[in-house]
């Protein structure tokens, strides 16, 4: 008996000691891969891609749609900025007034200095970034990148346009409390162009 239960502790005291290396070295789950982040688009955001001069309001909702018509989304938001042509070169923009050239004017740099008398519309531009790539807007070397300024508005929505045969989107402008919007400014393949709502059709 004796020598039976030595021979029992030998057996599992060997069966123990062989098992567990291999109970140590199998491979630990692969941990699920992070959800990547969201594209958040922040005070911090446009100052990278437009200059410290552009604030954002609190109608600063922003549109994702492909405005220029190219297959790829951009980006449309509302910011605030007193001196808007003052970082064109450095962060690669262009400043465009189409409210004025509608009317005859067609220098931003003339018209940058013209403003709105409405404490609530002051300084108010549009920020427009055309995306490339599949990165789209948020690339680091976007397609076009454009500071509307002079559109009088107190808020905007991105919707459908008809042009003609076809449709576009759009920014409309809200003067007042209207849902409809005040006016309308889209790319005609080339550059921004404004129209006020309720005249001659769209071209």
């Amino acid at each position: 008996m004796p020598y039976l239960k030595q021979l029992v502790s030998f057996v599992l005291i060997a069966f123990g000691t062989t098992m567990a290396p291999l109970h140590a070295q199998t491979p630990a789950s692969p941990a699920a891969p992070a959800a990547s982040a969201a594209p958040v688009v922040d005070q911090a955001f446009i100052h990278k891609q437009f200059g410290e001069e552009f604030s954002l309001v609190e109608i600063s909702q922003p549109y994702i749609r492909d405005i220029d018509g190219d297959g790829v989304d951009d980006l449309v938001i509302v910011a605030r900025s007193k001196k808007p042509m003052i970082e064109a070169a450095e962060h690669n923009y262009r400043v465009v007034d189409p409210y004025y050239s509608f009317y005859g004017y067609g220098d931003p740099k003339l018209t940058a200095t013209f403003g709105s008398e409405d404490p609530v519309e002051r300084n108010l531009v549009i920020l427009v970034i055309h995306g490339a790539g599949t990165d789209a807007w948020r690339s680091e070397t976007p397609k076009a990148k454009f500071v509307i300024i002079n559109l009088p508005l107190k808020r905007i929505a991105v919707k459908k346009l008809q042009l003609r045969k076809r449709q576009v989107n759009a920014i409309f402008a809200v003067e007042a409390d209207a849902s409809a919007g005040d006016s309308v400014v889209f790319w005609d393949g080339r550059q921004y162009k404004y129209q006020p709502i309720g005249t001659d059709s769209v071209n």
